[in-house]
Formats: structure tokens, sequence, C-alpha cells
């Protein structure tokens, strides 16, 4: 027999697992009766945790906001996965924080837990920051302008460091794992548009309310990852790729390029690149055959690079000797 401390506890997961659940559903899970739910329930109502609940056959239970934070009840992999992203974190103005916190999770790990992290810890070496820092308290209020569908003002520095005055819609902010980037309807341009949020500068003005629309092409990361990756450079490619679409994903973040699978061995990158030098470099280092739609002169780029390794070769640099070049 479950005790009913424990029984709690498990109640308490299960809302942190799930915003809703119906009642026959939350008394299943917890193998209990409905009317023992309701007393569980009430004894957290007691504890000064709101939860919220439906009548009625449909109805149900929902743990609210309150003044003070649950405790949090994480499996194990829950548990590694936090202390390593406390470790790890890279947005400024949090790193104390996340020091206190992590301090405050390590002191409550079972050893086998414990044991585990450590040796992340130990593992995990991070290379020198090399993207911008993101402020904590900027990126919270365009988190919150998304969630409450509030138009917001800011003044923005382009790639060229222009600077303007935007007025957008904010539907999603996307983190590539350097940067964070805000997909927002521009209402001056009348179109989509990306912000890095590193070059939107405080404060920010959030005024009247919005109707969200529909994502660009279906999906607010693919139409970042297109922004980011492909359309700002002066040379764009689309080359197809006989490799399967997984395996070049190995090879071409979602940072780099575009990934589009045409069969189970062939798959279409779309990509960008200041020269036609660096395209041509980048596309000969994936290691796999391909063909290049567009641009044409990427053709002759590829065609100098491969002329150039061949001289760089002892036997490359003998035939081109005996032909006179």
């Amino acid at each position: 027999m479950v005790s009913t401390s424990a029984r709690l506890l498990r109640l308490l997961s299960l809302f942190q697992a799930q915003r809703y659940w119906s009642g026959p559903a939350l008394a299943g899970r917890l193998d209990v009766t409905p009317r023992t739910l309701r007393r569980d329930v009430d004894r957290l109502r007691t504890l000064g945790y709101p939860v919220h609940s439906t009548p009625g056959t449909e109805g149900g239970y929902q743990l609210g906001s309150g003044a003070t934070l649950p405790p949090l009840l994480l499996d194990d992999d829950e548990a590694v996965a936090v202390a390593l992203g406390l470790r790890t974190a890279t947005v400024a103005g949090i790193e104390e924080a996340s020091v206190r916190a992590l301090l405050k999770l390590e002191q409550v790990l079972p050893s086998r837990l414990a044991r585990r992290v450590a040796a992340l810890h130990a593992s995990v070496v991070p290379l020198a920051k090399s993207a911008p820092s993101v402020d904590a308290k900027l990126l919270l209020a365009i988190a919150a302008a998304c969630r409450d569908r509030q138009l917001l003002q800011f003044h923005y520095r382009d790639r060229g460091g222009a600077a303007t005055t935007r007025s957008v819609e904010p539907h999603r902010l996307v983190a590539t794992g350097r940067l964070w980037y805000l997909a927002a309807w521009d209402t001056a341009r009348k179109d989509w548009r990306t912000f890095r949020v590193d070059r939107i500068a405080p404060p920010l003005a959030a005024y009247a309310s919005f109707s969200p629309r529909k994502p660009p092409g279906g999906d607010f990361a693919a139409y970042v990852a297109k922004s980011t990756t492909w359309s700002p450079y002066p040379y764009r490619a689309r080359v197809t790729i006989h490799a399967p679409a997984e395996v070049v994903a190995e090879r071409v973040p979602p940072t780099i390029g575009m990934l589009e699978p045409v069969d189970r061995q062939t798959c279409l990158l779309s990509t960008g690149a200041g020269s036609l030098e660096g395209l041509a470099m980048f596309l000969a280092m994936i290691g796999a055959d391909f063909e290049v739609h567009e641009p044409p002169e990427l053709i002759d780029g590829l065609r100098r690079l491969a002329d150039r390794l061949m001289r760089a070769s002892p036997l490359g640099g003998r035939a081109s000797a005996r032909a006179g070049l």
C-alpha cells in the first residue's frame, strides 16, 4: 500500500508532466478511487498548491500558478539534463542564478546520479564563446510578448550595422545553439522577418495585441533556418547530394544548410556563403558525390578548387609541370 505522502509526491509529479488531467485518468495513474483522489487534491490545496478542478463526468484537475514554487520532481535522465544545462548556461545575466540552482540540485542528487553528473562535468570542456551573449531580461521580455501576443517596437541593428526602428508581431523565439532569433511579422514591411536577438536594443515597447498568424511555410524553425543559412548570403547554392539525408545531417547542421530528402539515397541541400570559394570548400568537405543545380558559376569554382588541390599533391604538381601549366 503506497503511503499518502508518497502518493502526494506522485500526484505533483503527474501535474508537472502534463498540464491537465481528467479525473478518471488521474485516478487510474495513481491506482486509487475517485474519492481518494479528491482527498489527495484537498491535501495539496491545504499545503498551498492551487489545484483547479472542473466538475462533471468530463471534469478534471490542473495545477495552477501559486505564490511559491512547488518541488520539482525529476526522473534520473531529467536531473542529469538539468545539471548539465545549468553548468553550460550561456545566457548573459543568469550565470550566478545558474550556479546557485546547480548547487542546490547537486546537494540532493543520489550518489548514482552524482557520479554521472561529475563524469559529465569532468569530460565536457566548452570552447571559448564565439557568439555574442544575449541579455536574459531581454529574452524574457520578448518571450512574454510572444506569449501575450503583444506588438513590440524596438531599435534594431542589421548585419551591416545600420540602425532602424521596427514594429513587429512577435511569434516565436528560435535558438540555434549559438544564437537566438525572433520570428516576427514586420508591420511596416507587411512580411515575415527574422531578427537576431543580440542585435535588438532595449528598452522594448509592448503595446496593442494582435491575432496570431500561421507560420511561414508551416514551420517557424524551418523559416528561421532558411532565413539564416540561405537567404542572407550573396552566393546561394542548391545541390543534390548522393547520400541519405540522415547521414548528411550529421555533417550539415541546420544552422549551415537546409536538407530535403529526395529518396532513400539522395537529398537536396540549400546553403549559402560569402564567396564561391567558401561554398566549394564546404561542399567538398561533406564527403559525398553531388550535383550543382545553382549557381552555375559554382561549377567553375569547384574546377578551380580541384586544380589547386591537384597542384598541391606531388603527382599533381609533376603532371602540371609536364603539361606546361
